[in-house]
């Protein structure tokens, strides 16, 4: 798997790194984009691309491990965990999105946004090219 593509950090995140990586790997992984046995970059491999300290992605896939996303291998590369070999029902993967939602509709209505306006918005942005 290409690191360069694996994951996407946003520095200027209030969100530390290694929650953004464990958030994503945790979303492709229900998405179905990862299947079981799937091998990820390696710890080195991640951190050089993405230019942050390995101790970072270190601490994220531990933290996966722990939560039984992957699985470590001795001598090898982690791999997605066996349990993980379709993608998640349409219901779990939208209460993944639910606190994402939550936030953007609190901030909205902090900014005093029609509704209209801010589902206009999201809208767009659900059709822009990733």
């Amino acid at each position: 798997m290409d690191p360069t593509h694996f994951v996407h950090i946003n520095t200027g995140s209030p969100e530390p790194i290694y929650r953004q990586l464990i958030e994503q790997v945790k979303r492709r992984v229900a998405a179905g984009q990862l299947k079981a046995g799937d091998e990820i970059p390696s710890v080195r491999e991640l951190a050089q691309a993405l230019a942050v300290h390995p101790m970072t992605i270190s601490k994220a896939y531990s933290l996966l491990e722990t939560e039984g996303v992957l699985e470590r291998r001795r001598g090898l590369s982690m791999v997605v965990a066996a349990q993980h070999r379709r993608a998640q029902s349409t219901a779990d993967r939208v209460e993944l999105l639910r606190p994402t939602l939550e936030k953007a509709a609190a901030e909205a209505r902090q900014l005093e946004l029609p509704k209209t306006q801010a589902l206009q918005l999201f809208k767009s942005i659900l059709e822009e090219a990733p």
